[in-house]
């Protein structure tokens, strides 16, 4: 029997979920009509129903009330087997399937949050995967579209069983109002975006508890979003009135900042595919070896303009969920900051590019090393020290991104700012990732004005740093510092005089 669930090409191998489900189906069939059998399955036959099931619900519209009502009467395990079943399609399977069967994918889902069925959290993460930051295909939106509906319509539910999806949900549709905000406007998209603000303001105004646990990238994705009326109101509040969002816990937007963002937030924004694409790459390739593997992956996912925003997504998986374990850094497999190195160089627009640089150097800004992963910081230094001298274009311009940041990103902490990133530095030396600060402040190659703020930023700050970061800085002495700082002073005195 030829499969009614998924698309294939001729060449393409079967896909053995597809198979498994279709087999079950084709087995019992004459089971799955009114009336039901009375029997209780045994383990082998209740896994086969739950198969068949599923498949006849995907593939049979016209059916799906007699197959859902002929599951609700067999169930034994709270749902457990027949959601695991459905987020597997949906990893699996999603891109390929008829649009009929993506339908009645989401309506299914829908009755499962209704039932409280076990696992219900992940099927909806799974879903929220599949929603392609960038692609403005009539697919993609209407996922979108759908999604949002489903946890508008279902949120007293959601709220009662599975709250923290809901903050997959509003990471995921405030990473996709900045896309959405750029396309010029239609008809289609207007009513999208409403429905996408319509959830995220609910979210702020009403369970701001639960939007704090997303943490600093939560600030991240609103400042995209500033221009829009509803959220910039959120904006003034989180900075001049905390007391708007009824919770004693938040106090002051820096609270956010020292929160660091789970890396289970970073995998919403990339694709199940992407992600396995990114890992080998980053597992399996070596350094030298990767190019036609990137031209690949940039054909499959990067192709279209509106794409390059995927870049910022990527950036911050790379630096915060993927983390390879000390074999693979020690081998030849090509690392994080070169791939990242890559994809900034792939950014044709300069606000993707510095979209993507603050990514990278996020969780520099709010640096604790009580509770941040110097796995995080790692790729950013790696990329300035390795660009020089070859490519010292960039290690100037990600040193000056770091600076403008420190200047400007919040003026009014910036003492914050200024203390995570030194503390950075520090755990970066403390962990062997650099040998010492002397490969920045003592380095002929890069720009004496940059050596300068360089000086400054690990002369002029020891007094704020904690006792415990301090013996880090002896290895970058003070009589270098100052004799770098005179050196760098002279040579832009030079330069002015010149000019």
């Amino acid at each position: 029997m030829a499969s009614k669930l998924i698309q294939t090409e001729g060449h393409e191998a079967e896909n053995p979920i597809g198979v498994c489900l279709r087999e079950a189906f084709s087995l019992i069939e004459s089971q799955l009509r009114p009336p039901f059998p009375l029997t209780i399955p045994s383990p082998p036959e209740y896994v086969n129903l739950n198969q068949a099931i599923l498949y006849g619900i995907l593939c049979e519209p016209h059916l799906a009330k007699v197959h859902i009502k002929h599951l609700h009467g067999k169930i034994t395990d709270g749902y457990g087997f027949f959601t695991n079943m459905l987020t597997k399609v949906v990893n699996d399977l999603y891109p390929k399937l008829v649009d009929t069967a993506k339908i009645q994918l989401i309506w299914v889902t829908s009755e499962m949050v209704s039932v409280s069925a076990i696992g219900i959290d992940g099927l909806l993460v799974a879903l929220l995967r599949q929603i392609v930051s960038g692609d403005f295909t009539e697919g993609n939106l209407w996922l979108c579209s759908e999604l949002v509906g489903l946890f508008l319509a279902k949120w007293d539910c959601l709220l009662e069983e599975e709250p923290i999806v809901l903050t997959s949900a509003l990471y995921t549709f405030l990473r996709l109002l900045a896309d959405h905000y750029r396309l010029s406007s239609n008809s289609k998209l207007d009513v999208l975006k409403q429905l996408e603000i319509k959830f995220c303001i609910r979210m702020f105004r009403e369970q701001f508890h639960l939007c704090f646990k997303i943490g600093r990238d939560l600030v991240r994705l609103l400042q995209e979003l500033v221009h829009i009326p509803e959220f910039r109101a959120i904006w003034k509040d989180l900075l001049f009135n905390p007391g708007e969002f009824k919770t004693s816990d938040y106090r002051d937007i820096s609270q956010l900042y020292l929160s660091r963002t789970s890396s289970r937030y970073f995998l919403l924004r990339i694709t199940p595919e992407m992600e396995t694409q990114l890992r080998f790459l980053l597992t399996h390739v070596n350094l030298g070896s990767q190019k036609r593997y990137q031209a690949w992956f940039g054909r499959k996912f990067l192709s279209f303009p509106e794409r390059e925003t995927l870049v910022v997504d990527i950036v911050r998986f790379i630096c915060c969920s993927h983390h390879p374990p000390n074999e693979i850094i020690q081998s030849a497999v090509i690392p994080r900051w070169a791939v990242i190195g890559w994809l900034l160089k792939s950014c044709g627009r300069n606000y993707v590019q510095a979209n993507a640089k603050l990514a990278l150097f996020y969780d520099w800004l709010f640096f604790d090393e009580r509770l941040d992963n110097v796995m995080n910081i790692e790729p950013a230094i790696l990329l300035i020290v390795h660009s020089i001298p070859k490519y010292i274009d960039v290690t100037h311009t990600l040193l000056e991104f770091l600076f403008l940041l420190m200047e400007n990103y919040d003026v009014g902490r910036k003492d914050i700012i200024n203390h995570g990133v030194l503390s950075a530095f520090c755990m970066l030396v403390r962990k062997g990732v650099l040998c010492s600060l002397d490969i920045l402040v003592n380095c002929d190659a890069i720009s004496p004005f940059l050596k300068q703020r360089l000086v400054e930023l690990f002369s002029g700050m020891k007094a704020t740093v904690s006792k415990e970061l301090q013996p880090v800085l002896k290895g970058c002495s003070l009589d270098l510092l100052k004799a770098s700082s005179l050196e760098a002073q002279n040579t832009v005195a030079g330069n002015t005089h010149e000019q």
